[in-house]
């Protein structure tokens, strides 16, 4: 009977372990943090307030969203999936950087008719529930920040947690300069300049998931330079129909095909174990599929050997 085959990773299951804690405790605090600011922008009046807990609401569930996607991510591979489940932290990335831009937009919106529209705000309130929602938005911050370092899905929640605390930082400027000075225009330039900040960094994120779901060569990465260096390899005569994709951000996987002597027959792994090597140690490719051959490209009509001319 066949099996699906797997590639075992050293550490997986103890990193997921460790971003699942993380991400349940950040799931806690963010809940916590959204009870709070609805009673006190109901007590207070503060529309900003409220909007602030819109925004810690996001947060819950873009946080809800990355821990599914880890749990998923660690299932094994099998007959259906058999590259496994990794590839659901991109997808939960790509779901909490779209929600992370409409709340963007949202917050555009709410702030310009904040400006038209502005109401009278109890600033004591609106301080201190804002003060305790920065606290607990840092506190998840520290939780997050070693994760959101190496792993795409924890990092697109990481940038919802740290917009909300610039945005908290802005409700408590905002409250101070209303309790002193009236200036309810403070919170509307704050809001805009938050949303501007997470419109940049969440269009930055995106471009780097949507390349790994396209199946994009890694950035970092040049195809005609990888080309030439297993060129280089001794024994190897030709490289065609060549293919760099992500299987998530941190597995690198290549496919190509290997032109080599005929009489090299018997040398054949180990040529391929001198390419992988090279693979592993000069590009970080650590999965690569070989087929070699005994013909030169140009001696054959296969189509897909011309792949890598069609991409200069």
């Amino acid at each position: 009977m066949s099996r699906v085959h797997q590639h075992p990773i050293n550490g997986i299951d103890g990193r997921n372990g460790e971003v699942s804690s993380r991400l349940m405790l950040s799931i806690i605090l963010n809940l916590t943090i959204t009870l709070a600011e609805i009673a006190g922008g109901i007590l207070s009046g503060s529309l900003s307030l409220l909007s602030d807990a819109m925004h810690n609401f996001s947060d819950t569930a873009s946080l809800g969203i990355s821990l599914a996607a880890v749990k998923i991510s660690a299932r094994s591979p099998d007959r259906q999936k058999t590259f496994g489940y990794r590839r659901a932290q991109i997808i939960g990335a790509l779901i909490n950087l779209t929600l992370l831009v409409l709340v963007a937009f949202y917050l555009i919106m709410e702030a310009i008719q904040r400006y038209f529209n502005p109401q009278p705000i109890q600033g004591g309130v609106m301080l201190i529930v804002a003060v305790v929602g920065l606290l607990a938005n840092l506190a998840t911050a520290a939780l997050l920040h070693r994760q959101s370092k190496i792993n795409l899905n924890v990092r697109s929640a990481f940038v919802h947690i740290l917009g909300d605390a610039f945005s908290s930082v802005g409700v408590v400027i905002a409250g101070v300069l209303i309790i002193r000075f009236q200036l309810y225009l403070a919170d509307t330039l704050l809001t805009l300049l938050i949303s501007a900040y997470i419109l940049v960094y969440s269009g930055l994120l995106l471009r780097q998931t949507v390349n790994i779901l396209m199946q994009g060569v890694p950035e970092g990465l040049d195809i005609d330079q990888i080309v030439a260096a297993l060129k280089s390899i001794e024994d190897v005569q030709d490289v065609h129909h060549v293919h760099i994709w992500q299987l998530d951000e941190t597995q690198s996987n290549l496919e190509a095909h290997i032109v080599i002597d005929q009489e090299k027959m018997d040398d054949m792994n180990c040529i391929k174990q001198a390419i992988r090597e090279r693979l592993a140690s000069s590009f970080n490719i650590t999965h690569s599929t070989l087929e070699f051959e005994f013909e030169d490209c140009e001696n054959h009509l296969e189509e897909s050997c011309y792949e890598v001319d069609r991409l200069n």
